[in-house]
């Protein structure tokens, strides 16, 4: 046992070496600097900027408390930070506690001091801990502060967190008020290459104003240390009267979004102490997911549960608008579709927030998931309900995202089982021999009859069929829910071996050609239209590389003893009989009623014998590509109504009708 309770280096005895000499004690800021990552994270850039954060919220408390209206942020040539207020100014007579030195001083020497651990001066505050503005002090190689208040001028230096003498009274002032503090990082604690970022600080100090609208920062940094960065200017001030939904416009730049307007609102907490303000809005193009929160001005990266709220009020709001418009496939949604498909902005003025470490990432009050939730809810909730319009263009936007969600899964399920190369070929599908995919093709044919026949006339080698029952689902106008739940389109998305969407790999592709052979009557153009429709929704890429054709079976034979034609409809029939067939008396002429009822032969010479046949290559051109979308939508779509005006605008072109 005595094992257990000796060093693993020092051997036997080395244990009695451990008394109470080996215990210290770290007093004042002598904490700080031997673990500074305790304090602000770490002694990297993170930890660097953090040191600035901290000043910064000071002011923002102040300016948020209503005491200041203008803070300037200086970037000096020599490293230096500069940030003043025009707040009430740090307290500078003697604490009474500490009979000798003034509040200021203890504030910047003593750890967990300040005037922020009730409600009596701050109402809501970001330093809660008392550690910011001494944590910065130790960790400076110098500080210096002035503070004007009450008409009168008083200034302090400190290196190292160690005052280099008393706070002195530098005379009268007029016309000024507040606290300015000049500091210098240590490089002993960052490295002698650590130095402040001009871009992230004038980030830091933007959101800062965002985050207030009653507040004017005034950046400005010397033109030596912008270099080439031409996004960051060598001065201006920074005021937002618009708040968060100006905060948002920036971030966006202009991209189109979902919703004409963002969802924006600032509105005080119903127990009177504090607020919330958000601003979400849906992009259609580029990157979403943006989620940028904060409490007490202090940003939250983690995010928290005021967050939590707001994805549960955004979630919760779309879907109850979904039941009560009669949406069944609002069902499908998630917070995840919502939230994730979003851009959003949420600031939090709350009292006594619980943040998780001292360097605030994330807020843990049980109580701000329920508040922000039950606020933004309500807003949600007027918000759509006051625009049907912009409703129901958010909800199909968000359940298309749902949709391709669960496509996305279903792809990830379908390359897992196919990842050995060993296919689950559909049992209906009969394959070709061939095993690369150049110089085979797949025959699509409506039903077993026609599937029976176009596999006595293929080529066993090169040409694989697969026979398909029906109609299939039209997939414009079908939850993807319900399209994945569809056997027909499983087994072509498995006979194919390629995925869908943006997932498209021309090289997993089976087939070189993939032919959609139906009769050559209306019920047949119909399945070739819906097929077709599911190409273009869900296999984009196929059709743009060239591997979707149409085969053009015969509707007709025409024989006059020796000579046999087939015509393809009722016009190529009409043109035969006054050309080849003109003046040569009765002509026998037979319609098929479908391509199960031709001889195999027949079948084989006419539509599938790649020396005889005429097949359609379908494209899309580029510069008909939005006209075509929108053609698919009116006619393939969700929206009857579009179909019934297409028909009557174009009912007078028909001459005859095939029923």
């Amino acid at each position: 046992m005595s094992d257990l309770f000796s060093s693993p280096k020092g051997g036997k005895g080395a244990v009695d070496k451990y008394t109470a000499r080996d215990i210290e004690v770290l007093e004042g800021l002598e904490p700080v600097r031997r673990r500074p990552g305790m304090y602000i994270g770490g002694i990297d850039e993170n930890g660097l900027h953090h040191l600035a954060a901290e000043i910064l919220d000071n002011s923002m408390d102040e300016a948020v408390a209503g005491f200041a209206s203008r803070i300037e942020m200086s970037l000096g040539a020599d490293g230096s930070l500069t940030i003043d207020d025009n707040g009430r100014g740090i307290p500078v007579d003697k604490h009474p506690k500490f009979k000798t030195r003034s509040a200021l001083e203890v504030i910047l020497t003593t750890l967990h001091s300040g005037a922020k651990f009730s409600d009596k001066v701050y109402h809501t505050a970001g330093g809660l801990h008392g550690v910011g503005a001494s944590v910065v002090n130790a960790l400076s190689s110098q500080l210096d502060i002035e503070v004007a208040r009450d008409g009168r001028l008083w200034t302090q230096t400190f290196e190292r967190g160690v005052p280099k003498g008393k706070l002195k009274d530098a005379g009268t002032v007029r016309n000024r008020r507040g606290t300015k503090i000049t500091f210098w990082p240590d490089a002993k604690i960052f490295g002698e290459d650590a130095h402040f970022r001009p871009a992230r600080l004038y980030k830091m100090a933007r959101s800062k104003a965002y985050l207030y609208r009653g507040v004017e920062i005034r950046w400005s940094c010397d033109p030596k240390l912008l270099g080439k960065d031409a996004a960051v200017p060598e001065s201006e001030t920074l005021h937002f009267p618009g708040g968060l939904a100006d905060f948002l416009a920036a971030e966006l730049d202009q991209q189109a979004t979902a919703t004409p307007a963002p969802f924006a609102a600032r509105v005080a907490m119903p127990s009177g102490k504090g607020e919330i303000e958000w601003a979400v809005a849906w992009p259609t193009e580029g990157e979403a997911g943006l989620m940028s929160s904060y409490c007490n001005t202090v940003p939250t990266p983690g995010g928290g549960t005021h967050v939590q709220g707001l994805r549960a009020a955004l979630a919760k709001g779309l879907r109850a608008y979904g039941d009560l418009v009669g949406n069944r496939r609002v069902a499908q949604v998630t917070p995840e579709d919502v939230v994730d498909s979003s851009s959003a902005v949420l600031s939090v003025f709350i009292p006594e927030p619980l943040f998780h470490g001292q360097t605030k990432d994330k807020l843990g009050n049980p109580e701000a998931a329920k508040l922000v939730e039950q606020v933004v809810r309500d807003h949600f909730d007027h918000w759509l309900s006051g625009a049907p319009d912009m409703a129901n263009g958010l909800l199909e936007f968000v359940i298309q995202r749902a949709e391709e969600r669960l496509a996305r899964r279903a792809d990830k399920d379908v390359a897992r089982k196919t990842a050995t190369r060993k296919l689950r070929l559909p049992g209906k599908l009969a394959d070709c021999s061939r095993t690369g995919a150049n110089g085979t093709e797949l025959l699509l044919v409506e039903g077993d009859s026609a599937g029976g026949t176009a596999k006595q006339a293929r080529s066993r080698e090169t040409q694989a069929v697969l026979p398909l029952r029906g109609k299939i689902l039209n997939v414009a106008s079908a939850a993807t829910g319900k399209m994945q739940a569809n056997q027909e389109i499983s087994d072509l998305l498995l006979a194919l071996g390629c995925q869908t969407g943006e997932r498209f790999r021309e090289a997993e592709l089976r087939y070189e050609k993939v032919i959609i052979m139906t009769d050559a009557d209306v019920d047949g153009a119909h399945i070739a239209s819906l097929l077709m429709t599911f190409f273009y929704r869900q296999l984009p890429g196929l059709i743009s590389s060239g591997h979707l054709y149409l085969a053009l079976p015969p509707l007709y034979r025409l024989t006059h003893g020796a000579t046999t034609i087939y015509a393809r409809d009722d016009a190529h029939k009409e043109q035969l009989l006054k050309t080849t067939f003109a003046g040569k008396g009765k002509v026998d002429i037979s319609r098929f009623k479908g391509l199960g009822e031709m001889p195999a032969s027949q079948l084989k010479s006419t539509t599938m014998d790649p020396a005889q046949r005429t097949l359609l290559r379908v494209v899309v051109a580029d510069d008909r590509a939005r006209e075509t979308d929108d053609l698919v939508e009116r006619l393939m779509g969700r929206k009857p109504e579009l179909r019934l005006e297409f028909i009557q605008q174009h009912a007078p072109e028909v001459e005859e009708l095939d029923v």
